[in-house]
């Protein structure tokens, strides 16, 4: 601090100074390591994939990998169609889907635009109970009281099934694609709905022709996040839809995922680096290469419909 006549002047002093940019410089340095440290770990895995995958497409043909429909790749006669193994992926995800997005919209709309401050925050609390709640616990759950009660209603329901495990998906990835959606339709600017209204609009007309579409964008994201999330969901496919790989679309019947047959050989006995081992990272790569085109695709619709207000 110098003084100067009846002017006083505060200047840091050469060792504040000093600290500032040092840690200034740290915390650069702190955050580039965190930034790096995820594309490190996606790089990683990308590589086991590939460098694993090579070796076992090297002694089995690809164009029988992506044709044939049957997968007993731990059998005497082996085969290696991937197709019984996606096909249950896909019909568990598409039920969770028929569930979670509905459902999460119309949820999304409530919170959004009818409730009152009061409500959002005690239905907020119960969707993040929601997403805390084990996935172990969700498959049991499946396995234990969805299936009997669907029993009661589908005479001959396999005890392992599709349908009770992707229902019960939908309600796990529910406040993924409410809060989400949500979000999107809160950062609609007032002024459009003010807009509505004075055209007459309704509150619902209100929702459906001008926050919906307003809101698009991060709405897609939701249900792009929720597809993710169904698709790579493991234990309750693994405990609830059984571990039989099994090419078929109904949902009334047992048949292993992807994920699950992952955790079936993962625990198994199988000798590292065997083709019936390696092929956990073939059906790997087929995960993550859906995943991956998923988010692809979200990344276009943002980008397609994305809305600046």
């Amino acid at each position: 601090m110098a003084v100067t006549g009846e002017r006083i002047s505060l200047q840091p002093s050469e060792a504040f100074l000093r600290r500032r940019r040092l840690v200034d410089r740290g915390v650069r340095w702190l955050l580039f390591a965190a930034a790096s440290l995820s594309v490190f770990v996606t790089v990683a895995i990308v590589y086991i994939l590939v460098s694993e995958s090579v070796v076992f497409f090297a002694n089995v043909s690809i164009v029988e990998f992506l044709t044939s429909t049957s997968w007993t790749p731990l059998f005497t006669n082996a085969n290696y169609g991937i197709w019984p193994l996606l096909t249950a992926t896909m019909v568990v995800a598409g039920i969770a889907l028929l569930v979670a997005i509905p459902a999460g919209t119309l949820l999304a709309v409530y919170l959004s635009e009818y409730a009152d401050s009061r409500v959002r925050e005690i239905i907020k609390p119960f969707l993040e109970l929601l997403e805390g709640v084990p996935t172990v616990v969700y498959g049991y759950f499946a396995l234990l009281f969805v299936t009997p009660l669907l029993q009661t209603f589908i005479p001959g329901l396999s005890g392992f099934n599709m349908l009770a495990p992707g229902l019960v998906m939908g309600v796990m990835i529910l406040p993924y694609v409410t809060s989400v959606s949500e979000d999107a339709m809160r950062a609609v600017p007032n002024q459009l709905r003010e807009g509505a209204y004075g055209l007459g609009f309704t509150r619902w007309q209100t929702a459906r022709k001008v926050v919906i579409p307003g809101a698009f964008s991060g709405i897609t994201a939701a249900y792009i996040l929720g597809m993710s999330r169904a698709v790579g969901e493991t234990m309750v496919v693994a405990i609830a839809a059984g571990q039989n790989p099994k090419f078929t679309l109904d949902p009334t019947e047992g048949a292993a995922t992807i994920t699950a047959y992952i955790v079936q050989v993962s625990l198994g006995d199988l000798p590292h680096g065997s083709i019936g081992y390696q092929t956990i990272f073939a059906a790997g790569l087929t995960l993550f290469v859906i995943t991956l085109s998923f988010n692809v695709l979200g990344f276009y619709l943002r980008r397609r419909f994305r809305e600046v207000y």
